[in-house]
């Protein structure tokens, strides 16, 4: 059973760097995306307490239909009657849906496309592709705050998109993996503070919160230790983001965006709410390319150090891994 875990890891860290994202339409992200956008109007009311339950019936409704979707998928798997095939269609599809809330292709793409937008000096392309991946207004952004922004969503999407599906698949399995994928995607599509979703995204938001706590702590120190085997600043990496990891008003963002800062040798600033990191100089694709090759050793190393060691102790201790 821990085997097939491991490999299950293996295979859709694999399959995330040689092929990247399907097309939105065989996506499960986009399909839970477009189910959360078809609640919303239903669950919108004048009553604010209202729509605060709405967020929450919104929430839980989405997570037990999409694990029970899975749990039956997993007897379904588990009634074939030769076990070698069992294994291999376990791997197989475990590694597949994994792979699903893994974002480190997709990451890459997207950051690039803003950074050939800026060397083909057309900065309202980069400011589109920017808003793809962040929340701000990037509408006057200059170039190096868009390669700032740019910079701070790879560190984000780090957690967001790699490690933190992969820390609760550790303890949950496939399930964790999608659950807190489900609350991600919520979070980040109606989790804003404005006077639309104030109310119905604060659940999201707040569940958001609590299941990034310890995922961007725990990555953020293996990014330290990336930049280390990269030849990057892992001393002031560590130094900034001990410094700067609480900046952000998002009480985790801030720490992989600080490491990340710290190894670039770089600042960062979102326009009139926070800076992280130090010194002035003009970003560039030398930038982009150090965090990419960041982000990568960071979701490998993450798996090494913590993923396969805490699956094989809970193996031993009895605890019974879903996948």
């Amino acid at each position: 059973m821990i085997l097939e875990s491991i490999l299950i890891v293996t295979f859709a860290l694999i399959l995330d760097l040689i092929v990247g994202d399907p097309k939105n339409k065989f996506h499960p992200t986009f399909w839970i995306g477009t189910l959360i956008a078809k609640i919303v109007p239903i669950i919108k009311n004048k009553s604010p307490y209202l729509e605060k339950f709405g967020g929450i019936i919104l929430v839980v409704s989405i997570t037990a239909f999409i694990t029970i979707i899975l749990f039956f998928l997993n007897i379904g798997i588990n009634n074939i009657p030769i076990d070698f095939v069992i294994s291999i269609l376990s791997i197989l599809v475990g590694g597949i849906l994994l792979k699903t809330t893994i974002a480190i292709h997709g990451m890459e793409k997207h950051a690039m496309a803003v950074m050939l937008s800026i060397e083909k000096n057309d900065l309202e392309a980069a400011r589109t592709n920017l808003s793809m991946i962040v929340k701000r207004n990037t509408k006057n952004l200059d170039k190096n705050h868009l390669l700032s922004g740019t910079l701070e969503s790879i560190s984000e999407n780090t957690v967001d998109g790699i490690t933190g599906p992969l820390f609760y698949f550790t303890f949950f399995g496939i399930s964790g993996a999608f659950i807190y994928r489900i609350v991600n995607t919520i979070d980040s599509m109606i989790g804003y503070k404005s006077n639309i979703f104030r109310n119905i995204g604060w659940f999201g938001a707040s569940c958001d919160n609590i299941l990034n706590y310890l995922p961007a702590r725990i990555t953020s120190f293996v990014m330290v230790i990336s930049a280390m085997i990269l030849g990057n600043d892992w001393k002031k990496s560590f130094k900034i983001m001990k410094r700067d990891g609480n900046n952000t008003e998002s009480p985790n963002a801030g720490y992989p965006m600080a490491a990340l800062a710290g190894a670039l040798g770089a600042r960062f600033e979102k326009i009139d709410h926070y800076f992280i990191g130090e010194g002035n100089q003009v970003l560039t694709k030398a930038h982009l390319s150090s965090a990419i090759a960041m982000m990568k050793v960071t979701s490998i190393l993450f798996c090494v150090i913590f993923t396969i060691p805490v699956m094989i102790i809970l193996s031993y201790l009895g605890w019974w891994i879903h996948v």
